[in-house]
């Protein structure tokens, strides 16, 4: 068995890596103990994982006869630390109420994830229940963003982003109620996609978390990667409340595939009329010439519908999502959260969550079901609705937190940097993605951000690789890289 090169496996992605491993040209063992060791050089640094898993992952791989016949045999994984479990695992979601809570049984989705081949070597930092876009809770403190230490790495799956933009693995998991596998994507150059609703399993816990807004997949350096990791672990599990649409075909077979002349919409504006950030509609106009010279047509065209009332209901069902997450856990704990052990803005959206009715839900979902038709024919003309992933470049960590005498300071500073709707997507139930294609002149990532039609990934796919290959971005290393530290 020859080795590949120490530096050279930072920068290869999970199919790469996997092929190493089906020609034998490295062991699991071996991918497990690299990964490891760059997580141990650059963890003091980033603050990206928060849970290692490393012995676990060695006696796994030292275990197993053979890597296994699963797409992703041997290759090293992270789990973000929020609603996926593992049996025996710290599992804190991270919040101080549950620091000391151990998971009790695996996720539909680790069953999967383990089934594709992956390893799971730890798991990665997120804000107290995925709520704010930065990954700074108190429990575990302030992920930094690879690119610039002194900045964050928007949220919520600001860990697994760091973490695979600086090299520690191939590819990590995440999840999105309103943004968080895209925005963090976008903040460490990394890629994105989030599935149409229901594509990857919930269970044993969830069904139809939160009127079907969240969804779990991964972020990536390649496009064929995350078209690879959805084929091993999507479809329903018994007992779900409903599938997504079926797939034609399998996505690692999109990846490369003629997208044709696709009719892309476009908007420089955010829902109040106002224009993002200087970067990132330049960032915006780089990728729309892109597209325009790869052949596609781009339309100027704000999408219909986010009217008040539509805000009104997201607002209403992210303060009862709160008061949910809050009661569950006070459920499965036997007991209310103490003072301090929930953060100030959290304590915040749970006294407003409680003030929310039944009815007033229902009545939200309602009118966000409404609004998702209007979506729907909005996408009837055009095939891709395109705009910045972010309204503003990374934040400076601490500006996205909260004290206790300013318990909404996380919001109010916070919203103005996620002010383009990628919650649409999630509203929808439409898959989405964040594509990084340019960087501003400080070398901060900004990624542009795909809408596409329900059940459509292929679509978004065929256009990531486009792309990809017209612009490739996994060469571009950040300053906080396992190839710049040495590692393996």
């Amino acid at each position: 068995m020859t080795t590949t090169p120490a530096t050279e496996l930072a920068t290869l992605d999970a199919t790469a890596q996997a092929d190493l491993v089906r020609r034998r040209e490295i062991s699991p063992e071996e991918l497990v103990a690299a990964a490891i060791e760059r997580i141990e050089a650059l963890n003091p640094e980033l603050n990206a994982v928060v849970t290692p898993m490393f012995d676990a992952a060695v006696a796994a791989v030292a275990a197993a006869r053979e890597p296994g016949d699963g797409p992703f045999a041997g290759v090293p994984f992270l789990l973000k630390d929020l609603v996926v479990e593992v049996a025996g695992v710290p599992f804190t979601e991270g919040s101080v109420f549950l620091r000391d809570n151990v998971s009790r049984f695996d996720s539909e989705l680790v069953v999967r994830l383990r089934r594709a081949g992956l390893v799971l070597i730890g798991k990665t930092n997120t804000p107290e229940f995925g709520m704010v876009p930065t990954c700074e809770p108190a429990l575990h403190g302030a992920t930094r963003n690879p690119w610039d230490t002194g900045r964050s790495t928007s949220g919520s799956s600001g860990g697994s982003a760091a973490a695979v933009a600086s090299g520690m693995v191939p590819m990590a998991h995440g999840n999105d109620l309103g943004g968080s596998l895209r925005f963090p994507a976008s903040a460490c150059g990394v890629f994105a996609l989030k599935p149409t609703r229901a594509r990857n399993p919930l269970g044993p816990e969830y069904g139809d978390a939160i009127g079907g807004a969240a969804v779990e997949h991964a972020i990536t350096r390649s496009v064929r990667d995350s078209a690879a990791l959805l084929d091993a672990t999507n479809g329903p599990a018994p007992g779900d409340p409903y599938p997504a649409p079926p797939q034609v075909r399998p996505f690692r077979e999109e990846v490369g595939a003629d997208p044709g002349r696709l009719r892309i919409a476009f908007t420089r504006r955010l829902p109040d009329g106002s224009l993002g950030h200087p970067d990132c509609l330049a960032a915006l106009d780089d990728a729309t010439a892109l597209c325009e010279s790869l052949g596609h047509e781009l339309v100027e065209a704000d999408l219909p519908g986010l009217t008040p009332v539509v805000g009104g209901a997201i607002g209403t069902m992210f303060n009862a999502a709160t008061a949910w997450i809050v009661g569950y856990w006070i459920r499965k704990l036997g007991r209310e959260p103490a003072d301090g052990e929930l953060e100030p803005l959290t304590a915040a959206y749970w006294a407003a969550g409680r003030q929310v009715s039944a009815a007033q839900y229902l009545l939200a979902i309602e009118d966000l079901q409404a609004f998702s038709r209007t979506v729907a024919g909005f996408l009837g003309t055009y095939d891709l609705w395109l705009t910045p992933t972010m309204s503003r470049p990374p934040a400076v960590l601490g500006e996205i937190t909260s004290t206790a005498e300013e318990p909404l300071r996380a919001l109010e500073n916070g919203a103005p940097t996620v002010a383009y709707p990628a919650v649409v997507a999630n509203i929808t139930g439409n898959p989405a993605m964040s594509v990084p294609l340019w960087w501003n002149d400080e070398g901060l990532p900004i990624g542009v951000h795909f809408l596409g039609r329900f059940g459509d990934e292929a679509t978004l796919f065929r256009l990531a690789s486009q792309l990809e290959q017209a612009r490739p971005w996994r060469d571009r290393l950040p300053p906080v890289h396992a190839q710049r530290h040495g590692g393996r």
